[in-house]
């Protein structure tokens, strides 16, 4: 085995750190349960190829670090780091992403992960990045933090454009209602309806009411929106709060414009 450079190598006051392993793709996986479990603090105990059933991992294992992509199916990163959370589980988050995306940073940021590395990072920059996590420390960088810091300026602003009109349609669409059903629901023409949608899609500068409610998610307004909602309907799929939307029904509703 090759020599690890001195602040890498463990020692014996250090304690082992249980990690769960969460990504789409099993090479990766194996490729990161390799290099962890190559260092005598770190034991890989669980892998997961969605964010579904890291959740049941999570709660079964009970690891002590998650080490998670940020786009998966079911349940996203950030939205899996978030459920994890709201059931009350200890258990340090870090981002290990193909997405060097504005949006994924704030998200995983809000829900209190540890730092956020990208996969092209070299094996010593994620072993040092882990090991610092296990110690409970963040590890986020400078630039990362400016970049969540103008993504949450441009979300205020975007956000603060919409009329009070525009964000109960948007409510209803981020439900899954058609123009049809929202004018049902709200009293007013379809014209009405397409008026404001096409309104709210410029307002926050997206193409499709899919798009608009993968903004939402990654704006983390998806309670706002919700708040905004629960005045005119109950009953939904929730997760700490919040309505859950897999990319089916993204795609979905996004083919309603």
């Amino acid at each position: 085995m090759e020599s690890w450079p001195k602040h890498l190598v463990h020692t014996p006051s250090e304690a082992e750190c249980r990690v769960l392993l969460v990504d789409e793709h099993p090479v990766l996986r194996l490729g990161l349960r390799v290099l962890l479990e190559r260092l005598p603090d770190m034991e890989v105990v669980g892998e997961a190829g969605d964010g579904e059933e890291a959740l049941t991992l999570a709660e079964r294992l009970r690891p002590d670090m998650l080490i998670t992509e940020c786009r998966l199916r079911v349940l996203e990163g950030p939205d899996l780091v978030q459920e994890i959370r709201r059931r009350g589980l200890s258990i340090k988050a870090v981002a290990l992403s193909a997405y060097d995306d504005d949006r994924y940073l704030a998200r995983m940021r809000a829900v209190g992960a540890l730092g956020y590395l990208l996969k092209h990072e070299p094996p010593q920059a994620i072993v040092a990045a882990v090991r610092t996590a296990a110690r409970g420390l963040p590890f986020w960088e400078e630039p990362q933090l400016v970049r969540v810091q103008r993504w949450q300026e441009e979300v205020e602003w975007r956000w603060s454009m919409l009329t009070e009109r525009e964000r109960e349609v948007l409510a209803w669409v981020a439900m899954g209602k058609g123009n049809k059903g929202i004018a049902l629901e709200m009293g007013i023409s379809e014209k009405t309806v397409e008026y404001h949608v096409s309104n709210i899609l410029g307002k926050l500068g997206v193409g499709s009411r899919g798009e608009a409610i993968v903004w939402i998610q990654g704006a983390g307004l998806r309670s706002t929106v919700l708040q905004t909602g629960s005045q005119v309907k109950s009953g939904f799929s929730l997760v700490d709060g919040c309505p859950v939307w897999n990319r089916m029904e993204i795609n979905r509703v996004g083919l309603e414009r």
